[in-house]
């Protein structure tokens, strides 16, 4: 019993005296190194010489081993010069390999760890990532985590990047390196499950943020961001007032899919509704057949004609006619086109579809339809191919006005004669406009509301009116 216990106690001990004989050998060995005794190695950095011996440093390092034991080296040379690394760093890499112990600094930290992982020392590698780990916070949070990209450092890199997902909403109000993040780190972090926010709002204020940073260059990325927003989860107010209604949202053709799928999670896109002026009150009437954005309406004897649009997944061709007495929508013939962002408008005893957009090209083309016949036929296209523009009848004469022709926002102004079926050109507009509205004032045709710069399309509201006259066929300059 006495033996087994003795025997017990001494193995339980062994690894404990092996360590202290071990920092023992270091300890002389590094006394040793300190005089400049039995060393066989000089290490050489930017003209800075540090005597070592090869044994202790392979004994913390593969580098070290394959660079004194490797077929192409001699294996009798003193003098190695090392490159890719400072001075500084090699002192603390070389007392590392003798003492076991480093000191660890907010301003050593990242060329600490950059030596470390040259060297292949883990031991220096994971006191670093520790270090880092404790000074995690939101201002440095997005920085420690691009860092790891750079070095294997996994557990960093998910500690760091569940912090930056947990912290989100107040990382972004403080954090410098947020706005210096790529579209691509955004659009990952913003998608991920775990983003902790109060509401989504949050998620479109951080892109609008990250955006303002330098909005000439990122303004395109809207379109790759928004989608990552989980906008059904929004209030609608919020919704409408804010993320609908935003610049870039409106100007980038490839959010109005991700726009109408979030408004039918809200809302059912075939709704319609009436006003009545007496009133002031809106009331809904019965739905549409189908749902679509961006459509145009036009009444013609005391009915609603609406036409083409967009239904979340392509361009519409299709087209309805509301009758106001019995409260009920009729499909009628479809167009000969797909349109979206079309012109619609009562013209003679006619309805008339220009422009708008297929789902690949503005388009020059137009038609009418006959409620009579039930049936379409095309006229001549327009000069210019052009969507979400403004359309009226002034003087027994159609006019479309603005738009956008694929490229840029536009102020060029036609005309469409129904008694020679042929179009004309009119005096330009004296800005760009687009997403406008047109409306009669006795023998004027008052086109406003919106414009848009030439050079990006982005819009700013206007406060005036541009009035157009058909008899003198002029716009103020």
């Amino acid at each position: 019993m006495e033996m087994e216990s003795t025997a017990a106690s001494t193995r339980f001990h062994q690894p404990h005296m092996e360590r202290k004989m071990s920092a023992m050998t270091c300890e002389i060995f590094n006394e040793l190194r300190l005089e400049g005794k039995l060393c066989d190695v000089v290490i050489k950095v930017n003209g800075f010489e540090f005597n070592a011996h090869k044994n202790i440093l392979c004994s913390c390092s593969s580098y070290f081993r394959a660079l004194f034991t490797s077929g192409w080296n001699n294996t009798e040379k003193k003098v190695y010069n090392i490159p890719g690394i400072s001075p500084d760093m090699m002192k603390l890499i070389i007392e590392y390999a003798y003492t076991r112990t480093v000191p660890i600094t907010p301003d050593n930290v990242e060329k600490l760890l950059a030596a470390a992982d040259q060297f292949n020392i883990m031991g220096i590698v994971r006191g670093c990532c520790e270090f880092l780990k404790s000074e995690l916070c939101l201002d440095n949070c997005i920085g420690i985590c691009k860092f790891t990209d750079y070095y294997y450092c996994p557990e960093l890199r998910q500690k760091a990047y569940m912090f930056i997902l947990h912290n989100f909403e107040e990382m972004v109000k403080v954090s410098a390196e947020f706005l210096e993040l790529s579209v691509t780190e955004l659009k990952d972090i913003i998608e991920k499950d775990e983003l902790n926010v109060k509401q989504e709002d949050a998620v479109f204020e951080a892109i609008l943020k990250w955006i303002a940073h330098d909005p000439q260059n990122r303004k395109q990325h809207i379109s790759v961001l928004l989608p990552k927003v989980r906008l059904a989860l929004m209030h609608a107010e919020y919704f409408m007032n804010n993320v609908k209604m935003n610049d870039y949202v409106k100007d980038s053709e490839e959010c109005k899919p991700v726009i109408i799928n979030a408004l039918k999670a809200m809302y059912d896109l075939n709704t319609a509704e009436r006003y009545e002026p007496e009133t002031n009150q809106w009331t809904l009437i019965a739905p549409m057949h189908e749902q679509r954005s961006d459509a145009s309406a036009t009444t013609l004897y005391g009915k609603v004609y609406i036409c083409g649009g967009f239904n979340g997944n392509e361009c519409l061709f299709t087209a309805e006619v509301y009758n106001t007495e019995s409260n009920q929508w009729t499909v009628i013939a479809p167009m000969r086109s797909r349109r979206s962002g079309i012109g619609v408008i009562a013209y003679g005893e006619h309805v008339y579809a220009v422009g708008g957009f297929d789902g690949a090209n503005r388009l020059r083309s137009a038609e009418a339809y006959s409620p009579v016949a039930n049936t379409w036929r095309t006229i001549p296209t327009m000069f210019n191919p052009r969507s979400n523009f403004g359309i009226e009848v002034v003087d027994d004469l159609l006019f479309v006005v603005g738009g956008f022709n694929g490229f840029t926002t536009t102020f060029n102004v036609e005309c469409y004669d129904e008694k020679t079926d042929e179009w004309y050109d009119a005096h330009d507009m004296s800005i760009y406009r687009s997403a406008l509205s047109c409306c009669v004032v006795p023998g004027l045709a008052n086109v406003g509301e919106y414009a848009a710069r030439r050079d990006n399309f982005t819009g700013l509201a206007l406060r005036d009116e541009v009035k157009y006259s058909a008899s003198t066929s002029t716009l103020p300059v």
